[in-house]
């Protein structure tokens, strides 16, 4: 098996309901596609249902408190550190012992301080901004009381400005700009591009030509549908760029949101302070923050056409810390040095294997859940409550009082894993 391309892209803030392939009333049509060419994730979980330990999860397939990583991070300018300097990401491996070209463009949130920054964390290029979240079209971060605007989109550490471009144009462009200079390089080495969306995350920006898509829908679901919409266009354009470049077949594709869809009331930007329900979890409990299935399962997929079988739908419960794991193992690399939280699921996605033995755990402030098989623990906000996903997606029956012993083993793991976390 030779060493393939690899593409990973993150969404920021998307449901699990926010995609035609998984349910959504409006249309989706390439993450479709991404999917029908390989497989569709029904259990795929965030390790954190919020957005800088979710993806720092992610790059290094650890658990956020091994990462560094535990909470939102600050969008202060240059003084916040984040991704600890010791935990090697996907990137760094890549880089390092499978000589691949590696590249970051768009969202970060791990760090603004110059030692968090990716190109400290394997990336040879990198072009995005740094904070969780900015202004799509000024690209200036202005969501903490406690921190002044400030400009935030940067070119291999240099500060750029690109006034009036929307960002998730900006970034998809970028990223097929990446993938042309490699194409023209005199190289046969592989490449690993890491396209962190910053949509559906607010302020709910989207171009008009998208919002002409979907008039009749309701104000806070039409905006969602059209930030979703140009995201969708423009991993459609990624994928076309590929084909074009006849590297479809060698490279792997693998897409997923960073958790639950935001219910914060700053996704008006009217100054009501309703809850926002514009993006969807489908039918799970929960949204961001939460520990229930609508915070952490989220919407995912993987293609390798020639190389993995297509239009499957894979219901086995994994997780973001796996895909560092599996790269290194489909790249040739042995992770066991690592030391990531995640597993190889090669076996799983091939067809091998159809569980993963073990738990999964969650922690957020004092929240925190454990998933094993079929059954979930979860304590949010003093209350616990057990839950058996085969038959209660929606988490509304609480079985604690019916099931004690099954409690009790959950309970135990998760003290167990929760003395770990400093």
């Amino acid at each position: 098996m030779s060493r393939p391309n690899i593409i990973v892209i993150m969404a920021d803030d998307l449901g699990y309901g926010d995609l035609s392939c998984m349910g959504s009333e409006f249309r989706t049509p390439h993450l479709d596609r991404l999917a029908a060419s390989g497989i569709r994730f029904a259990n795929w979980y965030s390790n954190a249902p919020v957005c800088s330990p979710s993806r720092a999860s992610l790059l290094t397939g650890r658990y956020p408190h091994r990462a560094g990583v535990t909470h939102i991070l600050s969008g202060r300018r240059g003084s916040v550190p984040g991704l600890t300097g010791g935990v090697a990401t996907f990137a760094d491996a890549l880089r390092d012992h499978g000589g691949y070209r590696t590249a970051h463009v768009g969202k970060w949130h791990l760090g603004t301080d110059l030692a968090a920054r990716p190109d400290q964390h394997g990336f040879d290029r990198w072009f995005g901004f740094t904070a969780g979240c900015f202004d799509y079209y000024s690209h200036l971060f202005y969501y903490e009381p406690q921190v002044q605007p400030v400009h935030d989109l940067w070119d291999n550490g240099r500060e750029v400005y690109r006034n009036g471009e929307y960002a998730t144009n900006l970034f998809t462009d970028e990223a097929i700009r990446v993938i042309r200079d490699w194409t023209r390089e005199d190289s046969n080495d592989p490449f690993c591009l890491y396209l962190g969306y910053n949509a559906p995350h607010y302020p709910m920006h989207a171009p008009a030509e998208y919002l002409d898509r979907f008039r009749g829908m309701p104000e806070d679901r039409r905006i969602m549908a059209a930030m979703v919409s140009c995201m969708d266009d423009g991993i459609g354009r990624l994928l076309d760029e590929l084909d074009r470049q006849g590297l479809t077949e060698d490279t792997c594709v693998f897409f997923m949101s960073d958790n639950g869809p935001s219910p914060e009331s700053r996704n008006w930007m009217d100054g009501r302070a309703d809850p926002y329900y514009g993006g969807s979890a489908g039918i799970f409990r929960g949204h961001k923050y939460s520990l229930y299935e609508g915070g952490v399962r989220v919407p995912a997929m993987l293609s390798w056409p020639g190389h993995i079988d297509g239009a499957r739908v894979l219901d086995t419960p994994l997780a973001a810390m796996d895909i560092f794991p599996t790269l290194l193992t489909l790249t040739g690399i042995d992770p066991t040095p690592y030391e990531p939280d995640g597993v190889d699921i090669w076996p799983v996605l091939k067809g091998e294997q159809s569980a993963v033995d073990r738990n999964i755990f969650w922690r957020h402030h004092d929240n925190a859940a454990t998933r094993r098989g079929d059954w979930k623990l979860v304590r949010e906000n003093g209350t616990e409550t057990l839950h058996n996903l085969a038959d209660d997606l929606s988490e509304k029956r609480d079985l604690l009082e019916e099931n004690p012993h099954q409690a009790d083993e959950l309970r135990q793991a998760l003290q167990t894993w929760e003395a770990t976390i400093p």
